[in-house]
């Protein structure tokens, strides 16, 4: 399973960004999809998260300024960002699940990270 990220970037205080992760690949079940992220020094913590249901679990420090989307049918996950602070500054990893019924475990992945810089 491949995950691909795009949509980081450089923003001031109070801008906006939209991340994207589209996921590709063996991937009979995907349950969770989400967005970790990761700042300097920091270990790297949960930003949102969708299960398969369509639960949504977000990090207290962006509930009502970010919301998680997930496109079941595309396999993609987004990340809309919006008042953005300093603080929020750090590698967003994109993450997904997996149900591999052949062995009956989840399976997790991660794309690359992309960089999202806020400044004052």
């Amino acid at each position: 399973v491949q995950l691909q990220a795009s949509g980081g970037g450089s923003v001031q205080a109070g801008g906006s960004l939209r991340l994207s992760c589209a996921a590709s690949g063996n991937m009979l079940t995907i349950n969770d999809m989400g967005w970790y992220r990761q700042a300097p020094g920091k270990q790297r913590d949960l930003v949102a998260i969708v299960s398969s249901g369509g639960n949504i679990n977000y990090a207290a420090s962006v509930k009502g300024l970010f919301t998680i989307s997930r496109d079941f049918a595309k396999n993609t996950v987004y990340l809309q960002m919006n008042s953005l602070k300093p603080e929020d500054t750090g590698v967003y990893y994109c993450y997904a699940s997996v149900f591999r019924a052949a062995t009956l475990t989840y399976e997790n992945y991660w794309g690359e990270g992309t960089l999202v810089t806020v400044s004052s």
